[in-house]
């Protein structure tokens, strides 16, 4: 079988890479020449350069492939041109089933996220059909993805055969840039996370959404959307996790929400206004942590057979990995 994936050069696109070589697949990623290579070292895959904003290099990448594997995204909580994240998620999304489209392809599978899906107020778990709306996303990371999504299902109006899955919050190696989530890792490592604020989130294996990816392909319904998570945890627990793998001291103090916002609107002014670099805390990113972004996956496990490995397993592994990479001295 020859599959397409975009974004294989990133974190979970590089082990749905390993996933699918391990099926005996022959794969293909698109990239731009600017790329980091790194997790695809060694691999047997065939590179095509392109953009998701070239459709003529989208259709070229697609030629003869049955599967695609649409994982790219602009994965930034601070841009400072906003706009460069609806040309690659919303513009980009849309050119790559335009191309899938012209070329026949038998399955698509849309890499969205939990970010664009809707919250309960309460904090209990939220699924699959929990109503949302634009006016429920903060900042354009989330509204990009979730005008993203928008575009998929027209398109699978239209007949394209399309499977959703909406990663939560993957953990363990291979974390180049690192992600959000890795870089809180990397600076509890660092000693640096001296306090928590009352969040949550839903982690899940690296390897096992990759693994969801292949899944939702194989067993996946076309037009359903799949919750690709696994554990919800407060920040605190997942602090107090890191500490029974490293010995390092968790957190004891809670911050306010309204103290982590004060401070985050400081530091982004100082650095975005003053300094023109990249804020060390997004105000994006602080704003999210006013809800607990806790989902139910028993529809993937259910329906896929989601794998559901020790959460533990996977922060052993992203610990291990940063430290061997030079993340943490």
């Amino acid at each position: 079988m020859n599959v397409l994936v975009t974004g294989g050069t990133g974190f979970v696109g590089s082990h749905l890479v390993r996933g699918l070589l391990e099926r005996g697949a022959t794969v293909r990623c698109l990239a731009r020449r600017r790329s980091r290579f790194d997790n695809l070292k060694d691999l047997p895959i065939e590179i095509v350069y392109g953009d998701l904003r070239a459709a003529e290099s989208l259709r070229v990448a697609m030629k003869d492939c049955q599967t695609v594997y649409h994982c790219a995204a602009d994965y930034r909580l601070y841009a400072k041109d906003p706009q460069e994240l609806y040309a690659a998620n919303v513009d980009g999304t849309r050119n790559l089933m335009q191309a899938a489209w012209d070329e026949g392809v038998e399955r698509v599978v849309y890499t969205s996220t939990v970010g664009a899906l809707g919250l309960h107020r309460d904090g209990t778990p939220a699924d699959e059909k929990t109503p949302v709306t634009i006016d429920d996303m903060i900042g354009h990371y989330k509204r990009s993805k979730f005008l993203a999504e928008r575009e998929v299902e027209n398109w699978i109006a239209r007949g394209l055969p399309v499977v959703i899955v909406n990663p939560s919050t993957p953990v363990g190696e291979l974390d180049l840039k690192p992600t959000p989530t890795g870089k809180i890792i990397v600076d509890f490592l660092r000693g640096k996370m001296f306090g928590f604020v009352e969040t949550g989130m839903n982690l899940i294996d690296v390897k096992d959404c990759a693994e969801g990816h292949i899944l939702a392909a194989e067993r996946g319904t076309i037009g359903e959307k799949y919750i690709l998570g696994h554990r919800n945890l407060t920040l605190k627990e997942i602090f107090d996790a890191l500490s029974n793998l490293t010995g390092i001291k968790s957190p004891t103090f809670s911050v306010p929400q309204w103290v982590a916002e004060s401070y985050a609107r400081m530091e982004n002014f100082w650095s975005i206004r003053l300094r023109q670099r990249e804020p060390f805390a997004p105000l994006e990113s602080v704003r999210m942590a006013r809800h607990k972004m806790w989902f139910d996956s028993s529809k993937a496990v259910r329906e896929l057979g989601l794998p559901q490995n020790p959460i533990e397993d996977a922060l052993q592994r992203a610990i291990v990995w940063f430290q061997a990479h030079g993340y943490v001295d």
